[in-house]
């Protein structure tokens, strides 16, 4: 098995990427899935298993909230994925991603809104 060298092209002009640099591109993609996954089942989780709280919607905010940081999740590291794996084609310099800041608010808002759930408790 030979690696393909660096000056390779494939056949729409787009230059081969080290298959271990494709690779690197999945593994970070099903991170993101995982990390997608758990804010699924957690969402599923609280809508489940938490009792209601004094105040009606705290259990459904919180539920939803974490299904829609989900979907978001899922579908950016989709598109985080495709590009990054079309910039390295290209040899471009790698695309930032909003995932991060994304990811962090979000979560921020999930657990605030867990710890008014828990003070209403």
């Amino acid at each position: 098995m030979t690696l393909p060298s660096p000056d390779a092209e494939s056949e729409d002009g787009e230059e081969e990427v080290d298959y271990r640099f494709t690779l690197a591109n999945e593994r970070t993609f099903l991170a993101w899935m995982r990390t997608s996954l758990g804010l699924l089942a957690g969402g599923v989780a609280v809508h489940t298993l938490v009792q209601p709280f004094r105040m009606g919607g705290v259990r459904r905010a919180l539920a939803l909230s974490c299904l829609v940081l989900a979907v978001v999740v899922a579908v950016g590291a989709y598109v985080h994925w495709r590009r990054v794996g079309a910039a390295m084609r290209r040899g471009d310099p790698l695309p930032d991603t909003v995932m991060v800041p994304i990811l962090s608010a979000g979560i921020a808002v999930v657990s605030v809104l867990a710890g008014i759930a828990v003070l209403l408790r």
